[in-house]
């Protein structure tokens, strides 16, 4: 699992914007024209501090969670990219034709290693308008035509997932999910 964090500068910079729209306010009792940029600086310090209270996006084998939303791998099918890099915005379509936007206010080092685990791992997934194995360079099939993959019902809802592999770690671990003594069923 990787876990990508907002950047603390995103809370600085909105600390320091919420200040001079406060000192701006108060230079605006004698001179009126500085209400305006009190404004401004409070506009700007709201827009970084929503920035810098977006949810984690965590990264995992299995699926991509953005806060407490999880998006199987499977179910993502285009990443679009933006002409943003820092912060990183990416619409995402899935399967149901839904759109999501993620919005990632990072570093640039943090951006970019984030949309690559987005690129590797979106396996069924169209990648600024290129198909995945195009996009990474594997070599197509030389019949010409590629037949169309099915499509991928989903069985079990992402909750449903977390408790058959909780389940799963616990008889790995364990060897049996039942509490009963194994001696009473010989």
């Amino acid at each position: 699992m990787t876990r990508y964090l907002p950047a603390r500068h995103y809370l600085w910079f909105g600390i320091a914007a919420f200040v001079l729209a406060a000192a701006s306010a108060w230079l605006g009792r004698g001179f009126r024209p500085a209400f305006f940029a009190a404004g401004l600086f409070l506009l700007t310090a709201a827009l970084l501090f929503l920035l810098a209270l977006r949810p984690a996006v965590e990264i995992h084998e299995g699926y991509l969670s953005i806060g407490r939303r999880i998006i199987p791998w499977m179910d993502i099918r285009r990443l679009d990219r933006t002409g943003r890099n820092s912060p990183l915005i990416v619409r995402i379509t899935l399967y149901d034709d839904s759109r999501l936007p993620l919005i990632y206010p990072g570093d640039l080092d943090s951006c970019n290693s984030l949309l690559r685990h987005l690129r590797r791992l979106s396996r069924d997934a169209l990648i600024d308008g290129i198909p995945y194995r195009q996009y990474w360079g594997e070599v197509l099939a030389s019949g010409g035509e590629r037949k169309p993959l099915p499509p991928r019902y989903r069985i079990l809802r992402p909750e449903d997932e977390a408790e058959v592999e909780r389940l799963y770690q616990r008889l790995k671990t364990v060897g049996n999910l039942d509490q009963k003594n194994s001696t009473d069923e010989k």
